[in-house]
């Protein structure tokens, strides 16, 4: 039995074709119910599937069943592809051979070798890209402990060599096992670590920082309360100088994670304004960034000016306040209820003449007045008018907004 392709209807014989994808098999390997499939398709399948049954037979199958490659198939197939190359079939190179435990524990072995740690990371890198299944048995065979230890090595003995592979290949294979959890939660070392790769001055150190920022974000998810209060300036103050060299969108919303993460812990929170943060946070708000983003920032914000310098800092900076009453009723309801917070802490705490006037100057007064009026949550409302309350002598008779706004509600 055949099937016919669309490309200039060449009929493709059916025990080609992966019962799976319906796609001509790359890789054809055959499960212990005697179904041929294509490797990458029947792999997911198991990764994926609640019940590991064939999917042609509906037998059960084990998780850790070994598929055997089918060489007699793949090699017709191959033929096939090749006579009818002419007539726009794509050749199936021969496939590698899947990476199992024991290549990967001999990969790890070969990483404490001074000669040969440089190619054993290349190639481990290169077997993390290609797929899934690479990616698992890394994971699996204790890959990620091999190269936390391989990372702090070089950190100790200040060796750039290696660090991007490795950071990489750790992004790459992470997952939040409670092997990794156990690994990281409370690895001081390691955050020392990549708190200096994130300084390295080498030729490629805008990869180096971005995957060492994504190694960040993975950590954070995992640590201890213990390891986020007494995190190092050091380590703020080089996330943020991070942000302000732009090196990639991924990056920059890992680094963004990470402040919001460790922000509550400690002392975080004043070393992050010490580092200049909130002045780095309206910067990255005034490119209008997408909506997401926006919002990681203002809760970021309204947390840096619950104290007196984080407000300093935010006033200081000319365009922070337009920004503010720009974004009020145009992103989302949280970016709202963070900026009338913001708009709140400000006009309690820091409300001085010139600040009020300067709120007046730019709409934020006026943007207070129209979120009365606009269809939002009830509570917005009251914070609104409990804002234009506080300050209604000073805001009162200016011709920006409308008195009847500030009257018209009940007190």
């Amino acid at each position: 039995m055949a099937v016919w392709s669309s490309m200039d209807d060449i009929e493709i014989p059916q025990y080609f074709l992966c019962p799976i994808s319906l796609q001509i098999m790359k890789d054809p390997v055959t499960a212990m119910t005697g179904i041929t499939y294509d490797r990458e398709s029947i792999e997911q399948w198991l990764l994926t599937a609640k019940d590991t049954t064939c999917p042609v037979t509906k037998q059960p199958l084990e998780r850790d069943f070994v598929l055997t490659p089918n060489h007699t198939l793949r090699r017709l197939i191959q033929a096939w592809c090749a006579a009818n190359a002419t007539n726009g079939v794509d050749r199936i190179p021969t496939p590698k051979t899947p990476l199992d435990r024991t290549h990967v524990v001999k990969l790890i072995r070969d990483l404490g070798v001074a000669q040969l740690y440089l190619k054993t990371l290349q190639k481990m890198e290169a077997l993390t890209r290609d797929n899934e299944r690479n990616r698992n048995c890394m994971a699996d065979a204790g890959a990620a402990k091999a190269i936390v230890l391989l990372i702090i090595k070089c950190f100790k003995e200040n060796k750039t060599a290696g660090v991007e592979e490795g950071l990489r290949i750790l992004h790459l294979i992470w997952s939040p096992t409670s092997e990794m959890k156990l690994l990281l939660k409370e690895n001081y070392d390691f955050v020392d670590a990549v708190t200096w790769a994130l300084g390295c001055e080498t030729d490629n150190h805008v990869a180096v920082r971005s995957n060492a920022v994504l190694v960040l974000k993975n950590i954070v998810e995992v640590a201890s309360p213990n390891l986020l209060e007494r995190l190092k300036f050091e380590f703020l103050n080089r996330l943020i100088r991070t942000m302000r060299e732009k090196i990639s969108q991924a990056a920059m919303k890992a680094a963004l994670y990470v402040l919001m993460e460790v922000c509550p812990w400690g002392r975080n929170k004043w070393q992050m304004i010490e580092a200049g943060a909130v002045f780095q946070l309206i910067e990255m708000e005034l490119e209008n960034p997408e909506k997401k983003i926006t919002e990681i920032i203002f809760c970021l914000l309204g947390h840096l000016c619950s104290c007196a310098d984080g407000r300093a800092q935010f006033l200081a900076h000319a365009g922070s306040m337009a920004m503010l009453s720009k974004r009020i009723l145009r992103v989302s309801n949280t970016t709202d209820d963070r900026a009338l917070h913001i708009i709140a802490l400000i006009s309690k705490f820091s409300g001085t003449n010139e600040v009020l006037m300067e709120m007046l100057r730019v709409g934020a007064v006026s943007k207070l007045c129209m979120v009365l009026q606009a269809d939002c949550a009830k509570y917005l409302k009251e914070k609104a008018r409990e804002i234009l309350r506080l300050h209604s002598k000073v805001w009162n008779n200016s011709p920006c907004i409308a008195v009847y706004l500030l009257t018209r509600y009940a007190r």
